[in-house]
């Protein structure tokens, strides 16, 4: 890294910020340091704090010096281009389109995903999900099956390394996991390959010890 000042990521609660997880986990992962500022969702502390970070009021956002950039994605492509030396897209230019084509179908689309199934890291639900959310389940089952086909034999991530894909799609995982969505055996391979990653244990961790304050807090 760079002499610039330490870089600051702005997440909200990691039980439930599905966006912050995805730049954190990026960053964590590749032992990028970075200075970690978490303001609980919908609280006064978060509208009287975010405006300090983020010209959207929204989370998350990376600040560089006087640098802001206050998208998930974009985050993730600058961590690439300043830190990673591009280790989070695939090297070959064709594969690499594939892995954009998929991260930004994340980054744009399957809201009845987002709206019914809204991450939960410690939530585990056998209730049935609806049609529309196991349409968008077998969407994102298609893309992985296809990515794992293609590239299994280079790693056990959508396009072998673990990369800013892997990353986009971290919050699925986990959704797969509390809602109990039913899935194959890629998918079931290829999300058990996320949950071994320890930063993705650290996040996890955080967000159950958060769920414990909060319970504490409201007796």
């Amino acid at each position: 890294m760079s002499n610039a000042t330490r870089p600051i990521l702005v997440i909200g609660n990691k039980n439930y910020s599905s966006w912050s997880l995805r730049p954190w986990l990026l960053l964590r992962h590749h032992g990028i340091d970075f200075a970690e500022v978490r303001l609980p969702l919908d609280t006064p502390e978060f509208y009287a704090t975010i405006g300090n970070y983020s010209p959207t009021g929204r989370v998350p956002v990376l600040r560089v010096d006087d640098l802001v950039i206050w998208d998930s994605l974009a985050i993730l492509e600058y961590a690439n281009e300043r830190w990673l030396a591009g280790a989070g897209w695939p090297a070959d230019r064709e594969v690499r389109a594939q892995a954009r084509a998929v991260s930004a179908e994340m980054h744009s689309g399957f809201q009845a995903l987002r709206t019914q199934c809204p991450m939960d890291c410690v939530k585990r639900s056998t209730a049935p999900v609806s049609a529309e959310v196991l349409r968008d389940i077998e969407r994102i089952g298609a893309m992985w099956r296809d990515a794992r086909a293609r590239h299994g034999a280079d790693g056990p991530f959508l396009f072998g390394e673990f990369g800013i894909a892997d990353a986009m799609y971290a919050p699925v995982a986990l959704r797969i996991v509390s809602y109990g969505i039913p899935t194959g055996p890629v998918e079931r391979d290829y999300v058990d390959a996320l949950l071994a990653l320890p930063a993705l244990r650290e996040w996890l961790a955080d967000a159950e010890a958060e769920q414990r304050a909060v319970k504490r807090d409201t007796r």
